[in-house]
C-alpha cells in the first residue's frame, strides 16, 4: 500500500516538472523542488535515492473567507400628526344698562276763553215773476195711404224618390284569455315615534308700585277789579270783587298693579307618524279580449228628396205715410227770477285759546353701555411630529477564519525539516 502511495506521488512530480517555469507557483511557492540535488532530478536517476533526498511536510494555514449575512435592524420615524388644542382667549361683550334720570319738563295747560264779534250779513232776496211771451211753431200733419205692389214668389215642390245602396258590414268576435302578470303591491307599514319639542310659556308675574298722578281741582277765587267811573268826569275808579275759577294742581301717588309676562320654556314629547312602503310581488291571472271582424255584405234602399222651383205672381197693398206741415201762434208765460240783497247784522261768540306752563319732575330710564371681559375657549390646530420604530433587512459580510493544510517540500539533512 505504501508502495502505490509512493509511485502515485512520484508521477506527481513528474508531471509538475514538465509544465513551465510559472508553474511552480502553486501553493504559494511551497510546493516546487528547488531544494533537491541535481542527481535527483535527472531522468535517469533512481527513485528511491531521490526519495531519500527529498521529504514532503504539511503547513497548518488560516485565511479570512467573508460570509453574508441578513440583519434585522430598527430606525426611528417621525410623522406629522395634527390635533386639535384648546386655546383661552379673552373678548370684550358689551351690555346695555339703564339708570334713573330725574329732569323738569313744562307742561302745557290750555284754558278755552270766549269774546263777541259783530259782523254784517248780505242776505239774498229772490222773486219769480211771469212774463207772456207769443211764438209760431209748426205743427206736423200725418197721413196714411196705400198703394199696390206686384211681386214674384218662388215656390219649391218637394219629391221623395229611393235607391238600392250595398254597404259592408264588418261585425266583431271577442274572445276573452288569461295570462300570469307579476305585479309589484306596495303595503304601508305605520310606525309611532316621539320626539321632543320644546315651546314657550309665557308666565304672567304680578307687580306692584307707586306712580306720580297729576290731578288738581278747579277753586273759586275772589278777585278784585278796578271798575272806571263812565257817568261823571273826574271820578275815582271804585274797586269790586269778581269770582273767577282756579285750576290748582296736585301730585298724587297711587299704588298700581302691573302685571308683566316672563317667558318660559318647556319641554313636551311629541308622536309623529312615519310611513313605511313594502312592496309585495304577487302574481294574478289577468284577463284580456282578443277581437277578429267578419266582413258581411247587405243592401239597403236609402231615400233621398228633389226639388223644383215655381214662380207665381203676388199683389199685395204696402201703406206709406204722408207729412205736411202747418204754422200756429202760441202763447205762454215764461218765468223769470229777480234777485235783491238785505243787509243784516248778527253777532256770534269767538273761541280762542290761553296757553299757561307749569313745571314738572319727570323721570326717564336713561342707557349707557357696560364693557365686561369675557373668557372663551377655542380650539387651534397644532402639529408635532411623532417617532416610531421601523424594521428593515440588511445584507452584512461577518469575517470566518478557515484552517486548511499546505504541502510543503524541505531538505531533510536540515533541522528545521524535523
Amino acid at each position: 500500500m505504501k508502495t502505490l502511495r509512493g509511485l502515485g506521488l512520484f508521477a506527481a512530480l513528474v508531471l509538475m516538472g514538465a509544465v513551465s517555469q510559472p508553474a511552480n507557483a502553486g501553493y504559494g511557492g511551497a510546493a516546487n523542488y528547488n531544494c533537491c540535488p541535481q542527481a535527483a532530478c535527472a531522468p535517469s536517476s533512481d527513485y528511491c535515492a531521490a526519495r531519500r533526498c527529498c521529504k514532503t511536510s504539511y503547513k497548518l494555514v488560516r485565511e479570512t473567507v467573508w460570509d453574508k449575512q441578513e440583519v434585522t435592524c430598527c430606525k426611528t420615524v417621525y410623522d406629522t400628526v395634527c390635533e386639535q388644542v384648546p386655546v383661552t382667549c379673552e373678548r370684550i361683550v358689551p351690555r346695555t344698562c339703564y339708570r334713573t334720570e330725574t329732569y323738569k319738563a313744562c307742561v302745557p295747560v290750555y284754558k278755552t276763553c270766549y269774546r263777541e264779534v259783530c259782523y254784517k250779513v248780505r242776505k239774498p232776496v229772490y222773486k219769480t215773476c211771469y212774463r207772456t211771451v207769443c211764438c209760431k211753431i209748426r205743427r206736423p200733419v200725418y197721413k196714411t195711404c196705400y198703394r199696390d205692389v206686384c211681386y214674384r214668389v218662388c215656390k219649391p215642390c218637394y219629391h221623395t224618390c229611393y235607391r238600392d245602396v250595398c254597404y259592408t258590414v264588418r261585425k266583431p268576435h271577442y274572445r276573452t284569455c288569461y295570462r300570469d302578470v307579476c305585479c309589484t303591491t306596495y303595503k304601508t307599514e305605520v310606525k309611532t315615534c316621539y320626539r321632543d319639542e320644546c315651546y314657550t310659556v309665557c308666565k304672567p308675574v304680578v307687580e306692584e308700585k307707586w306712580i306720580d298722578v297729576e290731578c288738581g281741582e278747579w277753586k273759586t277765587v275772589m278777585k278784585p277789579v278796578e271798575q272806571p267811573c263812565v257817568t261823571e268826569p273826574g271820578c275815582s275808579p271804585q274797586p269790586r270783587s269778581v269770582c273767577c275759577r282756579v285750576w290748582c294742581p296736585k301730585t298724587v301717588r297711587k299704588k298700581v298693579c302691573c302685571t308683566r309676562y316672563v317667558t318660559e320654556v318647556k319641554r313636551c314629547r311629541v308622536p309623529y307618524t312615519v310611513c313605511r312602503r313594502i312592496p309585495c310581488t304577487t302574481m294574478k291571472r289577468v284577463p284580456y279580449t282578443t277581437c277578429t271582424w267578419t266582413k258581411h255584405c247587405c243592401t239597403k234602399r236609402v231615400p233621398y228628396t228633389t226639388c223644383t222651383y215655381k214662380y207665381e205672381t203676388c199683389r199685395k197693398r204696402v201703406p206709406y205715410t204722408t207729412c205736411t206741415y202747418r204754422c200756429e201762434t202760441v202763447t205762454k208765460q215764461v218765468p223769470y227770477t229777480t234777485c235783491s240783497y238785505v243787509e243784516q247784522c248778527c253777532r256770534k261768540r269767538v273761541p280762542y285759546t290761553t296757553c299757561s306752563y307749569v313745571e314738572k319732575c319727570c323721570t326717564r330710564q336713561v342707557p349707557y353701555t357696560v364693557c365686561k371681559k369675557e373668557c372663551y375657549t377655542t380650539y387651534k390646530t397644532v402639529r408635532r411630529c411623532v417617532p416610531r420604530q421601523v424594521t428593515y433587512r440588511k445584507t452584512i459580510c461577518v469575517p470566518r477564519t478557515v484552517c486548511r493544510k499546505v504541502p510543503v517540500c524541505c531538505d531533510p539533512c536540515q533541522p528545521s525539516c524535523n
